[in-house]
């Protein structure tokens, strides 16, 4: 096997050395051998499909975790996973843009509100709550699929209605800088709530009191940093225009998707962005 040094590997894959050091201790590209005196590792030309793949990879801003898996996969799952990736990508983009031009406005004194507002109310409910830091959208997909994974073994009795949604309590942002934590927020009948706390160890049982809820649907798009901050400051102007007080209850994300009974209009629901509020009295 003929064997080139990692400063020929990086000129010809267009990755830097540092860069390859990176990726090895990551197992994401490990050199075909390293010496075990000198440490200095070595790599096939076999190998600069993969690393030009990655180097393309990031290119266009594909996480390191994702091309991991990007490389574990067939051609076609391998493309399915970067087409889902870039799509994400320009919605992001797109809730980007929305996002400064609302600054703008802001700034410039013009009205604030961007979205439809709706406002419900929610009864007094018992809830199954998972608390989790995560750093990234999959993190946050991960920790639902985990809740919903240990429900499904054992399924609870269902809260029907928009109050028997799962939801997502964000109490910090998610991103590189910034991990949350984020809580998945499952509702249980009230009269069942101890018995049903017991057979879910691994969840925590809370309360919430009733309220009513501010909420702008958000469709069945994937929900990004931008937009959820666009809609967060809307929803928070249009409390402000209507003279109501946000609650002690932090903001959620509703997946309407879990709301029971299950129907075709459920299903296609996707999710809201709810704002929790004081009553007119002031109480939370």
């Amino acid at each position: 096997m003929d064997l080139m040094s990692i400063g020929e590997f990086a000129r010809l894959s267009r990755l830097s050395a540092k860069a390859l050091r990176l990726y090895d201790e990551l197992g994401l590209l490990p050199p075909a051998q390293v010496d075990p005196d000198s440490g200095y590792r070595w790599y096939a030309a076999g190998q600069l499909d993969n690393a030009r793949l990655v180097a393309s990879l990031r290119q266009i801003g594909v996480p390191l975790a994702q091309i991991q898996l990007i490389l574990s996969l067939e051609p076609e799952a391998a493309a399915a996973q970067v087409g889902a990736y870039w799509s994400g990508a320009e919605a992001d983009h797109a809730a980007r843009r929305d996002l400064a031009g609302y600054l703008a406005d802001r700034l410039t004194g013009k009205r604030n509100v961007m979205y439809e507002v709706k406002v419900r109310d929610i009864p007094a409910r018992s809830l199954l709550c998972l608390l989790r830091h995560a750093s990234n959208r999959q993190e946050v997909w991960d920790l639902g699929k985990e809740v919903i994974g240990m429900l499904k073994a054992q399924p609870p009795p269902r809260v029907d209605g928009v109050a028997g949604a799962a939801f997502l309590i964000y109490y910090g942002e998610v991103n590189q800088d910034s991990d949350g934590p984020v809580e998945f927020c499952w509702p249980v009948p009230q009269d069942l709530a101890g018995q049903l706390a017991a057979s879910f160890p691994g969840l925590t049982l809370r309360t919430e009191p009733a309220h009513q809820e501010a909420c702008i649907h958000l469709g069945q798009d994937p929900v990004t940093a931008a937009h959820a901050q666009l809609v967060s400051d809307s929803v928070m102007a249009w409390a402000a225009e209507q003279q109501r007080q946000p609650s002690d209850l932090p903001l959620r994300v509703t997946l309407l998707t879990t709301t029971a009974p299950v129907t075709d209009a459920s299903r296609r629901g996707g999710s809201d962005f709810a704002l929790p509020l004081r009553d007119r009295a002031g109480a939370a």
